[in-house]
């Protein structure tokens, strides 16, 4: 990789299947990044230990993660795709930051506080640090790890080990990412300059896909509608199927606008598989119903995922090649990391390791 380019870190849980609104929404654009920046891609299995999980669904879910972004285009050839745990240095740049993280920004994390509701806590507000739960939260007290509360310390770590110029981050990141920037500028105030300050990146373009069942709501693999969500790998009759039980609005138009949210939904997913403008696809749907629309954009879905089902099928068959794929992205990975940690443990005041 050239050192001339900036670097583009981005991180994803290995928390099983893509969905579509994951590869048209945000994959599918990093494939476009792999010229023009030195990208880092990394599979976080250290951060899926937060919440409880099964060891071997673990693995499993972790190469089928990394089969999966070479399948939607993330060539290894021109990226480095590693995972997580096998690169030394986020635990450790963690616990460094963590040291200078004030914990009531912690607590303050709107995904932690939605995540602990989740397991019956009640996060207090206010100014405070004090962590309060509610009375039926008491139960639940030891099913919330620290873990959670640092999650956010752990993703810092992982883009400053890189001195990443910039990060893709959805919407739901960007609290997270604010807090990396305010700990890198923390320790170069602390300890001179040491982190480059990250910047958000925001693709020219990517598709927003909603839920087929909910249009008001992103498409979710945690939907518990599973008709409402559509993955990369789904068997192109169950595409089908979902797709024709999309839920649709009043009146018989095909045409995106505010008030047709489920109709609009369809066309965005329509033309961002098929590459056609969504002005081109409702004048050539003109006068028809919306049983047709549904029929074409389950083709064009279909049509879209069928070459990336094919690959991924060939990788996840072929271990040894995964393998080596990791092997030489953990080490790309590992080089940069061990740099920027050993400077950090330098001006923190640690001992020079023995070599």
């Amino acid at each position: 990789m050239s050192d001339n380019k900036p670097v583009i870190l981005t991180c994803a849980q290995p928390t099983g299947v893509l969905t579509i609104g994951n590869y048209l929404g945000a994959v599918k654009n990093w494939a476009t990044m792999l010229d023009d920046y030195d990208c880092y891609f990394g599979v976080v299995d250290q951060h899926a230990i937060t919440v409880k999980y099964t060891p071997a669904e673990l693995r499993k879910n972790t190469l089928s993660c990394v089969a999966q972004y070479i399948a939607c285009g993330l060539d290894p050839e021109r990226s480095n795709i590693f995972i997580q745990s096998h690169v030394t240095g986020h635990t450790e740049l963690a616990w460094v930051l963590s040291c200078i993280t004030p914990i009531g920004d912690l607590q303050r994390m709107t995904q932690f506080k939605e995540k602990a509701a989740k397991l019956g806590f009640k996060v207090a507000e206010g100014d405070g640090a004090d962590l309060k739960f509610s009375h039926e939260g008491a139960r639940a007290q030891a099913s919330v790890n620290s873990g959670l509360l640092m999650y956010p310390v752990l993703m810092a770590a992982d883009i400053l080990l890189y001195n990443a110029d910039a990060v893709p981050v959805g919407n739901d990141q960007r609290q997270h990412l604010e807090l990396c920037r305010d700990l890198a500028q923390r320790f170069n105030h602390n300890y001179s300059e040491t982190f480059t300050i990250p910047e958000p990146f925001i693709p020219a373009s990517g598709a927003r896909i909603m839920s087929l069942q909910d249009p008001d709501r992103k498409m979710s693999k945690s939907d518990e509608n599973q008709n409402a969500t559509l993955y990369i790998l789904d068997d192109p009759k169950v595409l089908q199927k979902k797709i024709m039980s999309a839920v649709t609005d009043s009146g018989s138009e095909i045409k995106a606008a505010d008030d047709k949210p489920g109709v609009s939904n369809l066309l965005q997913i329509y033309a961002a598989s098929s590459g056609r403008e969504i002005a081109d696809i409702e004048a050539s749907l003109a006068g028809e119903g919306y049983g047709t629309l549904k029929k074409e954009v389950a083709d064009a879905v279909i049509a879209m995922l069928e070459p990336v089902q094919a690959r991924y099928k060939e990788l996840i068959a072929d271990k040894a090649y995964l393998e080596g794929v990791l092997k030489a992205g953990a080490g790309v990975a590992q080089k940069r990391a061990y740099k920027i940690l050993s400077k950090v443990y330098r001006k923190a005041g640690f001992v020079e390791r023995p070599r």
